[in-house]
C-alpha cells in the first residue's frame, strides 16, 4: 500500500517561503482523490521552529529533520531527503521548483531509481499512479508525463501554482535523525542581486496588466503611472516582457508568475493567450479592456469593457 504524499518545504533566513503553503494545497487536494496522507518535512538546525506555523489543515504528519547548518546544503538536503523516502516510502515528493532543488532533485532520483519530472504546474491521480503536467517546446505545448514501474515519484512544482493553505491544523508531530554528511561547501552570507525588480507578482492582490495593445514602449510609462495612482502592482503579458519593455519578473503567465493571491486583476490590450490565462487561474475577479469583443481574454472575465486602453487608462486616472 502506498504510504502517503511528502513535502519538503524551504527556507530563508529564518523564514519559511511561502511556496511551502502552496506544495501543502497541491497535497491536501490530492490527497481528497488518493486517500493518501500528507506529511511535511522541513530540514534546519532548528526546525521546531518552523513547525508551528506548518500546523496546517490536511496535515497529517510534520517531520523535523535537523542539520547543522540553518543554510541550504545540496549534499545535506539530498541525503536527508533520501532517508525521508526511505523512512515514509511515499508514493509522491513534492519539491518546490527553486535554485535550490536545481541542486540536490536531480542526483537523488538517478541514484535512487526514481520517477522525475520539473516545472510542474497541474498533478492527478490516475489510477494506483500520478500524472504530472508541464510544459515543453518553450512553453508552446503541455506535456503529460507518467511514470510506469517506479514506486515513488518525485515532482519539482512551479511556485504560484496552487492556492496556499491558510487553515490551520493539529498534525502531529515526529522528528527523523539527519544523515551525517561532511559538506563540501560552506555558506557565509546571502546578497541581493544589484538593480533588481522586487516586484511580487504571485503576492500581489491587485494588478493591472498590459499587453500587446500598448503598442509601443514609450506608452508603458504612462501605465506604470496608472497602476501607482490605484495602488496596482503593475504586470505585463510575455510580448511586453520580451521586448524588453518591462523586466521578466513582472511577467503574468506561464512561463512567467502566476497570480497566486490575486482578487481583483485588470488586463489592458491583452488578448488572452492560454499561457497568459494560465497564470491567472486564482484569481477572483477579472475585467478586460480590449477593442476586439472577440478577444479571449473575455471568456474568463468576470467584467469585460470593449474599448480603448488608453481612454479607460485616461477615465481611471480622473477618478484618482
Amino acid at each position: 500500500m502506498m504510504a502517503g504524499i511528502l513535502v519538503v518545504v524551504e527556507h530563508r533566513k529564518g523564514e519559511l517561503r511561502p511556496v511551502g503553503r502552496e506544495l501543502v494545497g497541491l497535497a491536501t487536494a490530492l490527497k481528497t482523490a488518493s486517500g493518501e496522507p500528507v506529511q511535511v518535512a522541513v530540514i534546519a538546525a532548528d526546525p521546531a521552529r518552523y513547525a508551528e506555523p506548518l500546523k496546517l489543515a490536511g496535515v497529517d504528519e510534520i517531520v523535523t529533520v535537523q542539520s547543522a547548518d540553518d543554510a541550504f546544503d545540496p549534499e545535506v538536503y539530498e541525503a536527508s531527503v533520501r532517508a525521508l523516502i526511505g523512512a515514509r516510502q511515499p508514493s509522491l515528493v513534492l519539491l518546490p521548483h527553486s535554485v535550490d532543488t536545481l541542486g540536490y532533485a536531480a542526483p537523488l532520483v538517478v541514484r535512487d531509481g526514481h520517477g522525475f519530472t520539473t516545472d510542474v504546474f497541474a498533478v492527478e491521480r490516475d489510477g494506483e499512479g500520478w500524472v504530472a503536467t508541464r510544459s515543453g517546446y518553450g512553453q508552446k505545448v503541455n506535456v503529460e508525463m507518467e511514470f510506469p514501474g517506479h514506486a515513488t515519484v518525485v515532482l519539482t512544482v512551479r511556485p504560484g501554482s496552487f492556492k496556499p493553505v491558510e487553515a490551520a491544523g493539529a498534525p502531529a508531530i515526529s522528528s527523523l535523525p539527519a544523515p551525517h554528511v561532511t559538506p563540501r561547501s560552506q555558506h557565509l552570507a546571502f546578497e541581493e542581486p544589484a538593480g533588481g525588480d522586487d516586484v511580487d507578482i504571485p503576492g500581489a492582490d491587485f494588478i493591472l496588466s498590459i499587453g500587446r495593445g500598448v503598442g509601443e514602449e514609450d506608452n508603458v510609462e504612462q501605465f506604470k503611472a496608472l497602476s501607482d495612482s490605484v495602488g496596482a502592482t503593475l504586470g505585463c503579458s510575455r510580448p511586453i516582457a520580451d521586448s524588453g519593455w518591462l523586466p521578466k519578473s513582472r511577467q503574468v503567465g506561464q512561463s512567467g508568475k502566476t497570480a497566486a493571491n490575486c482578487k481583483l486583476y485588470v488586463a489592458m490590450g491583452i488578448s488572452g493567450s492560454v499561457q497568459h490565462m494560465a497564470g491567472m487561474k486564482h484569481v477572483d475577479t477579472i475585467v478586460a479592456v480590449n477593442t476586439d469583443p472577440e478577444a479571449s481574454i473575455f471568456t474568463i472575465a468576470k467584467y469585460g469593457i470593449v474599448g480603448d486602453i488608453f481612454d479607460i487608462g485616461k477615465e481611471l486616472q480622473n477618478h484618482f
